[in-house]
């Protein structure tokens, strides 16, 4: 089944340590490209969670957010490094003597020194084991949106197959007539300059010109090209690259074939085929 880059994912929890959200958008791009967010408490799992993300998806340009809410329960509490407050106090004590001053130091502008309250560190491996198990979840979430959108163009793609595969047989309907119309008028050219044609070396001609105007190489490889691509959109991989290399060869035997051709009607297939085939392109560039 094939995937499209483009989609959106969402996962939440929540339970006595907080709340955790993860949220991860895709986008088409030539290779995989991460954009990870994560809070500052939770900083050191960024190496664990591109792995987790590589290991999961092959292409697109991914826009991962981690938020988190800790409970009031979780948040850590505070201390005061009382040997710090002490030498504070005795050396506003010790500076008041110096300046006779008998005003103490305010309690407030002991805590405002720097160092004096101490966070208690936080114990963080609940949190960072429910963050890599929410996160699979987003993760999955994500391949099944592109998986969904995946479907869809694929659907598109045979549609457009199918209407080339038209194309190609009007096209082999009109050669006949176009080789017949082109050696009637190249009789009718002839006969005004000379009234005496060397049948043999007409013919010769003719085969030559025939031969020119021979589009059915062109025809079997659409066809074949075409093939190919229906039996590409049923592997289970990525198959975005294969497929615009499948493009591009359609597009050289579309071009091939309008180059070669002598008749209007023949033109406006070639014309026709090369649409359909930047259609499915602009679709194939979303496949991963």
């Amino acid at each position: 089944m094939i995937r499209s880059m483009t989609a959106f994912s969402r996962a939440r929890t929540k339970d006595e340590h907080g709340e955790l959200i993860w949220e991860i958008r895709s986008v088409n791009h030539r290779y995989l490209e991460i954009m990870l967010r994560l809070p500052e408490e939770l900083r050191a799992l960024d190496p664990v969670v591109r792995e987790q993300l590589s290991r999961r998806l092959g292409r697109g340009k991914i826009d991962c957010i981690l938020r988190y809410s800790p409970s009031s329960d979780a948040i850590s509490g505070v201390r005061v490094n009382e040997r710090l407050a002490t030498q504070i106090i005795d050396a506003a004590a010790h500076l008041g003597r110096m300046l006779h001053e008998r005003t103490p130091p305010r309690s407030i502008d002991i805590l405002r020194w720097p160092g004096v309250i101490e966070l208690e560190e936080q114990d963080l491996t609940p949190v960072q084991r429910m963050t890599g198990e929410l996160l699979e979840q987003a993760i999955e979430g994500l391949i099944q949106a592109r998986e969904r959108e995946g479907a869809r163009l694929a659907e598109l793609i045979v549609q457009r197959c199918v209407a080339m595969r038209q194309e190609v047989s009007k096209a082999r309907e009109l050669m006949p007539r176009v080789l017949h119309g082109v050696r009637n008028r190249l009789f009718a050219r002839l006969a005004e300059v000379s009234e005496e044609l060397d049948q043999g070396r007409l013919e010769q001609e003719m085969a030559l010109l025939a031969q020119r105007l021979d589009v059915d190489e062109e025809m079997d490889r659409l066809q074949a090209h075409l093939d190919e691509v229906e039996k590409v959109l049923q592997r289970d991989e990525p198959v975005g690259r294969r497929l615009d290399f499948l493009m591009q060869e359609l597009n050289r035997e579309a071009n091939t074939l309008t180059s070669k051709s002598n008749d209007v009607e023949v033109t406006r297939v070639g014309v026709e085929l090369k649409v359909l085939i930047e259609q499915i392109r602009e679709q194939v560039q979303n496949i991963e």
